[in-house]
């Protein structure tokens, strides 16, 4: 194993906190990366990682090595990748992950696109609203709706998209369409439950203000699949971007409420890791997703 080998897979260890995992993704015998990781600190003299018998972690001369071989590595690409023209024709694996609506909104249909004018560019999609801890899983950036609140990641502003209040048709006709915030206070929602397990609050922008409303509801959900669905089935009140319903608005079967008070418009940012720098493939990724979510949101 030559230096850069073993230095990529050091770097993995670390991400992954595992000999094992770090082997099985690069498809290497276990003990291959434990012969590979002796022979690199016998070679420097220093111990670079501290083992139990279930985590892995760096010692701090580890650490510093990790973030030198971190940049070390994205150097080795990008002068790769900029011999021949190749800055124009990047190249390579992209581990990305999605929110599900947004990506078969916005994304998915148009990858034929994406692969028309990057063909060497291979992506690996997870779709999904988890917390992921990127340098350890090898994700590459992901799509989020929201301010950032994880200080570790940095990222691009990619939309802005408006939201509206609403609830069926059915639901409406049984309980009354509210016409005051505190008419609202006296009907049901269909809660989305946040990170933290808790229910998100609806907002309104009422002469400039920011009013806050936290509704009682038969049904909470996690996903924004379930979370329409159980809106449409007359369970209560939703807020959600307006085009994850647009269809529904237009058939009748959903009705918006307070317009006029439509909450600010929901930021989506493409996330990354702050210590890692973009590769090239992972940056026309990004501009390429801001060019969909710009034209078609």
């Amino acid at each position: 194993m030559d230096r850069l080998d073993a230095m990529h897979l050091f770097v993995r260890i670390v991400d992954l906190a595992s000999f094992t995992k770090a082997a099985d993704e690069l498809q290497l015998p276990r003990a291959s990366v434990s012969l590979a990781v002796q022979q690199l600190e016998a070679r420097l003299g220093v111990r670079l990682l501290q083992r139990t018998t279930r985590h892995v972690s760096p010692t701090v001369d580890g650490q510093s090595y990790y973030l030198r071989c971190q940049q070390i590595l994205q150097d080795v690409e990008e002068a790769e990748g900029a011999c021949g023209g190749g800055m124009l024709k990047p190249r390579g694996k992209i581990r990305v992950d999605l929110q599900g609506t947004q990506a078969l909104h916005f994304i998915l249909p148009h990858l034929g696109e994406f692969h028309a004018r990057y063909p060497d560019i291979e992506l690996e999609i997870g779709l999904g609203d988890r917390f992921i801890d990127l340098v350890r899983e090898g994700i590459d950036c992901v799509l989020r709706s929201g301010e950032p609140k994880d200080s570790s990641l940095v990222g691009r502003r990619v939309a802005l998209l408006a939201q509206v209040t609403c609830a069926s048709k059915a639901y409406l006709r049984r309980r009354g369409q509210p016409h005051t915030l505190d008419e609202f206070k006296t009907h049901d929602a269909v809660n989305y439950l946040g990170a933290n397990g808790r229910s998100l609050p609806f907002e309104f922008l009422v002469q400039g203000q920011k009013r806050a409303v936290q509704l009682r509801g038969p049904v909470s959900v996690n996903s924004a699949y379930a979370y329409t669905a159980c809106c449409l089935a007359g369970m209560g009140f939703v807020q959600v971007p307006r085009y994850h319903v647009q269809a529904h608005l237009h058939s009748g079967e959903l009705c918006e409420v307070f317009p006029e008070w439509a909450p600010a418009p929901m930021p989506v940012w493409v996330l990354y890791p702050h210590a890692r720098h973009l590769s090239p493939r992972t940056r026309v990724f990004i501009d390429w997703v801001a060019e969909c979510m710009g034209r078609a949101a």
